[in-house]
């Protein structure tokens, strides 16, 4: 890279790190270090959400994925605007969520269940977390290494050394600073500045793109794709994908089962000032990763073209001569995932004119800082507080507690670079993801919906679906993942009676099922990834309902957990912003989650976000539809959709939603720091739970009744 990009990236960066420094001494108590104080309005929870949730880790995925199969597949994504907009409306899971004020999962587990939940669910979280996390100070680092070109290997004084180490020391050093110094709070406030800036970034990258790529060219390269694997005509995508309405079917209900069950930016989710703003950051949610969704799209498609066309065939053979050349590991399956994983990064590098080079880079390092920094955080603080918090039967000083913490988050660190530096990936890092997350999410939906939803649900009910499905899940995964290499030939040679049984069973238990017809052979499980979810999801599902009919003696006190009515709590009332007077709300208002707290400028966005939403998905639905019964578009008809409706109207509206955000984020910051400055700390507010209560709702309720039992007092 030229100086003028080493500038761009190093001058913003220190000043996210000075920000950082001066925002730790607003860090109060241990509420303040996990939860950033709860005084965060609706811009600073969605700049920075937004922020963390993306990722470098995920930007290298997504890419992997759209140069494998273009816009068609993504086409199909609509199917889900419709549950996707009702769960953001209504808050579904996480205005429920806030209102409990736990400050993790496992937390409000003990709150609605059992210390021994909790510590279980914690135990299973923070493996599965910290594992799924390890390998993104490899993937940052490796993404480093190969767009700066720098050597795989620095030598000095005889001594060689991956450059991977030192690259992974400096930049896990950055993010452990900041989630050190101040928590969530310096967390939140420095991802909401990168995400200020990262606006800036995305619109010059997409600038250059369409720049330097023509629409003409990329036409020439997505439309000379063969049958069965087209890139912009979703009904020509047989090869690409096993791709049918029961995969969108089960996706769908995926999408609401394991809502917000992962664990990886926790913070954030209960940072907001009140639950009607932490809704409410999820309803600008919808709009502000216009921008960034189409950054990534449109970067993974040029490289496509320039990988392709034959005007950049030059430029092409010195990519592929440069991974060749570069990337070469002990292990041929490594290597070969290495290189389709840094193939689109390296492509980028080199079409990308100077100083947008840079803009990309500092984009990129901003996203692995923020998910880092997040991602320490959750899985450092869910060992402190949801194992080793319940086990102690004296609460922890308030300096005990924060130091316990730091370590923790520390220790994370530690381990993600070793594992990081002798991990070799054999596989996609989206697969990775799912057999990592696989050991907590199989029965966490139930728990979290069941808890939050259903006063009958019962602790042995919960025992029974996180068992169940996690079980399910796990065992799902390794047959999928194994079948062809060990467990088939395992079974045909040692034990061919059981194989005819699993398979006579498996065909008879298909037939009685609207799923498959499920078949035994040798190259693939029988039972698909998706069909292994959705039964997953039902034996998880009918597990807690069931046992919880069969043990549940008293109804479990819901309001009391989500401090509604004579339970509210007036601190946060006291923060909260002036809404309008109640008025009559219609039916569709009550479906979309509008209620007394909407004032006029919340009722503008929801209806917005409404509109705009169910305008893409009528879109979708009358192009799908003529599609299906006037007869399939040309390819040419599906690029043209692509190229005006796409890409030209999100670029309209992704622009003015930047500078949106950008002026929205600044605001809400400052009036983040003033509330700062007037919070009071309550010491026991710090993750115990005692008679199913946050400790310092329990220390409330027991002054409100001595109070009252002794009036004089």
């Amino acid at each position: 890279m030229h100086l003028i990009d080493w500038l761009i990236v190093i001058l913003p960066a220190l000043a996210v790190i000075y920000i950082g420094y001066r925002t730790h001494a607003y860090t109060k108590g241990v509420a303040g270090f996990l939860s950033g104080g709860r005084v965060a309005g609706r811009y600073v929870v969605a700049v920075s959400s937004g922020e963390a949730g993306l990722g470098l880790i995920s930007v290298v995925a997504i890419f992997e994925l759209y140069y494998k199969s273009g816009f068609a597949i993504g086409f199909w994504g609509a199917l889900g605007v419709p549950i996707s907009l009702l769960m953001t409306l209504t808050g579904f899971i996480i205005y429920r969520y806030r209102e409990t004020r736990v400050m993790t999962i496992a937390q409000f587990f003990e709150v609605r269940y059992s210390k021994r939940f909790r510590i279980f669910t914690g135990i299973l979280a923070f493996i599965s977390g910290v594992i799924n996390y390890a390998i993104f100070p490899a993937v940052g680092a490796r993404f480093i290494i190969y767009y700066t070109g720098l050597p795989t290997e620095l030598t000095a004084a005889g001594w060689s050394v991956p450059t991977i180490a030192p690259m992974m020391l400096l930049f896990l050093g950055v993010a452990l600073t900041i989630a050190l110094i101040g928590g969530q709070l310096t967390i939140m406030v420095t991802d909401c500045v990168q995400g200020i800036f990262s606006y800036i970034g995305y619109a010059i990258v997409l600038a250059a793109v369409l720049t330097v790529f023509s629409f003409k060219e990329f036409g020439e390269v997505m439309l000379s794709r063969g049958p069965g694997v087209s890139f912009v005509n979703p009904f020509d995508t047989a090869d690409l994908k096993d791709f049918n309405l029961l995969f969108i079917f089960i996706g769908l209900i995926a999408s609401v089962y394991n809502r917000m069950a992962w664990q990886g930016a926790q913070g954030f989710n209960s940072a907001a000032i009140n639950a009607h703003e932490q809704k409410m950051a999820g309803v600008l949610g919808v709009w502000k990763a216009g921008l960034s969704s189409m950054m990534i799209m449109l970067l993974a498609l040029a490289a496509y073209t320039y990988m392709h066309h034959p005007d950049f065939a030059t430029q092409a053979a010195k990519v592929q001569s440069d991974l060749v050349e570069r990337i070469h590991t002990d292990s041929e399956v490594t290597t070969n995932a290495l290189r389709t994983q840094m193939l689109v990064p390296i492509a980028v590098r080199s079409f990308l004119p100077i100083g947008v080079t840079g803009v990309f880079f500092a984009i990129m390092v901003f996203l692995m800082v923020s998910t880092d920094t997040s991602y320490m955080h959750s899985w450092g603080s869910i060992f402190i507080q949801d194992i080793l918090l319940p086990l102690r039967k004296k609460p922890f000083s308030e300096k005990q507690h924060l130091l316990l913490l730091r370590l923790s988050i520390t220790g994370v660190a530690v381990f993600a670079f070793f594992f990081s530096l002798l991990y070799g990936q054999t596989t996609y890092i989206l697969m990775f993801f799912a057999m990592t997350g696989a050991l907590y999410l199989g029965g966490a939906g139930a728990v979290i919906i069941g808890g939050l939803y259903w006063s009958r649900g019962t602790t042995a009910g919960a025992w029974a679906a996180m068992i169940i499905g996690t079980a399910f899940a796990l065992t799902g995964f390794f047959c999928t993942q194994f079948w062809a290499d060990l467990i088939y030939p395992f079974l045909t040679l040692n034990h061919p009676g059981t194989l005819e049984m699993l398979s006579r069973g498996l065909e008879g238990f298909g037939k009685m099922l609207p799923i498959a017809s499920w078949t035994v052979g040798p190259k693939q499980f029988p039972i698909s990834g998706q069909e292994i979810l959705l039964l997953t999801i039902i034996a998880a599902v009918s597990s807690y309902v069931g046992v919880s009919l069969l043990t549940c003696k008293e109804k479990f006190n819901l309001d009391r957990m989500l401090h509604r009515g004579k339970y509210e709590r007036k601190d946060e009332a006291l923060l909260s912003l002036p809404v309008a007077v109640e008025k009559k709300r219609g039916l569709l208002q009550k479906l979309l989650g509008f209620n007394e707290k909407y004032s006029r400028g919340d009722r503008i966005l929801a209806w917005a976000v409404f509109c705009w939403s169910m305008g893409h998905f009528l879109v979708f639905a009358v192009s799908a539809i003529w599609n299906l019964v006037f007869g399939v578009w040309s390819s040419h008809t599906w690029f043209l959709y692509w190229k005006y409706y796409t890409i030209g109207l999100t670029l309209v509206v992704a622009t003015v939603t930047a500078i949106w955000f950008t002026i929205g984020g600044t605001l809400d910051l400052r009036k983040l720091f003033l509330r700062l400055k007037t919070l009071q700390v309550n010491a026991a507010d710090d993750g115990r739970v005692i008679g199913h209560m946050n400790a310092d709702d329990f220390d409330a309720l027991k002054a409100k009744e001595a109070s009252e039992n002794n009036p004089m007092q």
